[in-house]
């Protein structure tokens, strides 16, 4: 994924209407989880709009890491601000993404590393699993667990998400622990 090549595509609210590409991956947590963050990490530069307000991701946001391969940023599930009209439609259109793309690769499941899997995350999970999509645990904001308990917590989400703490990806963007890593699984996804 050079990050010359990785630039913003387009926006949309309806699953339906996005066309086909040949290869994607999706990223897809809580509103607060740190996502923009991290697809910025990834990008080397500053695609994904950052706000201190939970929520601020409310379309399907696609980004073309080559030609006919995408990076999908989902909108956040739980808390978010806006009104409760325009929240109501994400969870139809976050289903619809995830349901209806034949070339989806894998879902990245965004979790905060200091708090664990919350119960929405636990949800999620769970559902993804019931409908056989692929999924992996993405742990960020590892930076904001102590460096005595690190392995402790990483056990701790593991456990929680029902893995292996070796199939966490740990990661801080702010100290790009763990971003190198996971740039080469995407690409590798993505070139597939």
């Amino acid at each position: 994924m050079p990050p010359d090549s990785v630039k913003f595509l387009f926006s949309e609210t309806d699953p339906a209407r996005l066309g086909p590409s040949c290869g994607e991956v999706a990223f897809v947590g809580r509103s607060n989880a740190g996502k923009s963050t991290l697809l910025n990490a990834l990008f080397l530069k500053g695609l994904a709009r950052v706000s201190g307000t939970p929520g601020c991701t409310r379309t399907i946001n696609v980004y073309q890491v080559a030609a006919g391969r995408w990076l999908v940023d989902l909108p956040g599930y739980g808390f978010a601000s806006g009104t409760e009209a325009s929240r109501a439609g994400w969870g139809a259109m976050i289903e619809g993404y995830l349901t209806g793309r034949r070339n989806l690769r894998m879902i990245f499941v965004l979790v905060d590393a200091k708090v664990g899997p919350t119960k929405l995350d636990l949800q999620m999970l769970r559902w993804l699993q019931t409908q056989g999509l692929p999924w992996r645990v993405v742990a960020t904001k590892s930076d904001q667990v102590k460096s005595a308990r690190q392995q402790a917590q990483r056990r701790a989400v593991a456990d929680a998400a029902g893995v292996l703490p070796e199939n966490v990806a740990w990661i801080s963007a702010l100290e790009n622990l763990g971003v190198r890593e996971l740039r080469r699984e995407v690409s590798s996804l993505l070139e597939g």
